[in-house]
């Protein structure tokens, strides 16, 4: 039990309940706290941000097709039902295992269980320029910088009487050809056709170039090679220029150069790394270099029996997977569905099973009527039922009734008006 009195406890009420402490409302936090809805915890979760971001569709967001609300939800929502839910918006700087607490600038909070579900950060393999110049695609706020962006290089593409400057502000580039990378790039392809003619009458829509650079040899590397060929063919007919085994070296803010060529361009969208968002104190050797902790098959950090990791952020060496799990949404749920269950066990006085992961396939939304699905066995579809299927399937993970309402209402409208729900520059004027 934590002691009452002996912290500042970020303000959280004394309680006689063993608290489980959360770090991070991303897909592995909201599914554990929600596991945990009828149990007998008090549980505070803890985030830098206070809401829940639906990460699959940030580049709806990214691309004028969906409202930034639509894909959030509100953390202090996640168990209002429960009598001892707790939220801060709070940074974590350091976890003190030796006095069960963690620290924050606003004090320390004492846990009986903790839970790092950090999730995972952009990396950009150490290249400062690209670092500096490129758009990550992480969060609502960096998704809302790519749209204005966008939105912004076009106006001035209008207004700006260099030809090659006008080329240079119309061209998109984007790096990383996994899900993320595939699907916005048909977004913005979708786009191209579908808006500019309508919005941008006066802007030739052949400067409107689309590049997607991916430094393995093929997209969608973790599907079959028949889906990643599926997918580049349906970019390539969609107008974008793919180019493989092609490494990123350097960006300035309007030149990409890489080992084959350069792409003079005002927008480069970076999808093309993330590493464990750790956090410090848990001592040397238990985080690997792609920045994973290293946690048994219980979820729970290797030496410490009372921390856990979840999702992007731990490395759970399995016999099916000897250098850990995919740092996938799929993954991540799984995990925080079992560590509830893990705790309805503890508090219970049964013992747990080991955690298994079950791949139940990928998909790929790759633009209008063009959807890719890989079954766990190996199965390929695509086209028009994939493409619904994917639809379904994340408006039903979506979280908050009123977000499915929404974005369904708002897929509706694109599908049958060919339009974009917010192409609307929203940043502070200079002048």
């Amino acid at each position: 039990m934590c002691p009452k009195n002996s912290l500042q406890d970020l303000g959280i009420g004394q309680t006689d309940r063993r608290r489980i402490v959360i770090i991070g409302g991303g897909f592995a936090g909201l599914r554990l706290a929600g596991g945990l809805q009828k149990s007998n915890y008090q549980i505070v979760l803890l985030d830098r941000k206070n809401h829940h971001t639906f990460q699959h569709l940030l580049y709806q967001v990214a691309t004028a097709e969906l409202e930034a609300g639509a894909i959030a939800y509100p953390l202090r929502k996640v168990l209002k039902n429960h009598p001892d839910y707790h939220f801060r918006m709070v940074r974590v700087e350091r976890i003190d295992p030796a006095r069960n607490s963690v620290v924050t600038r606003y004090g320390d909070l004492r846990y009986d269980y903790l839970v790092i579900a950090t999730g995972a950060e952009t990396h950009f393999f150490g290249m400062d320029s690209v670092a500096r110049h490129a758009l990550p695609m992480k969060t609502i706020a960096e998704a809302l910088d790519i749209k204005n962006r966008m939105l912004k290089n076009l106006e001035d593409a209008l207004l700006t009487p260099d030809a090659d400057e006008r080329r240079t502000l119309a061209t998109v580039v984007i790096a990383g050809g996994g899900p993320a990378g595939v699907e916005t790039a048909g977004a913005f392809a979708d786009f191209k056709r579908f808006v500019l003619p309508r919005d941008y009458p006066d802007l030739d829509p052949n400067l409107f170039k689309i590049y997607l650079i991916e430094l393995l040899p093929r997209l969608l590397a973790q599907m079959s090679e028949e889906a990643s060929e599926s997918a580049e063919t349906y970019l390539k007919n969609m107008g974008v220029e793919v180019f493989t085994e092609t490494r990123i070296q350097n960006y300035d803010g309007h030149t990409v150069k890489t080992d084959k060529t350069e792409f003079p361009a005002r927008l480069l969208l970076w999808t093309g790394g993330i590493s464990g968002a750790f956090i410090d104190g848990l001592g040397e050797g238990l985080v690997d270099k792609k920045g994973r902790i290293a946690a048994d098959r219980f979820c729970r950090v290797n030496g410490l029996e009372n921390i856990y990791a979840l999702g992007d952020v731990v490395h759970m060496a399995t016999e099916n997977h000897p250098e850990g799990h995919p740092q996938l949404a799929a993954v991540a749920v799984q995990q925080g569905e079992y560590l509830a269950g893990h705790f309805l066990d503890i508090e219970k006085g049964r013992k747990s099973k080991p955690f298994r992961y079950t791949d139940r396939g990928m998909m790929a939304n790759i633009g209008r009527k063009k959807g890719i699905i890989e079954l766990e066995n190996g199965r390929n579809y695509k086209g028009f039922i994939p493409w619904i299927s994917w639809l379904a399937v994340h408006l039903f993970f979506l979280a908050g009734f009123g977000n499915k309402l929404k974005t369904f209402a708002t897929w509706a409208w694109i599908y049958t008006s060919r339009d974009m729900a917010t192409p609307i520059i929203l940043e502070k004027q200079d002048d």
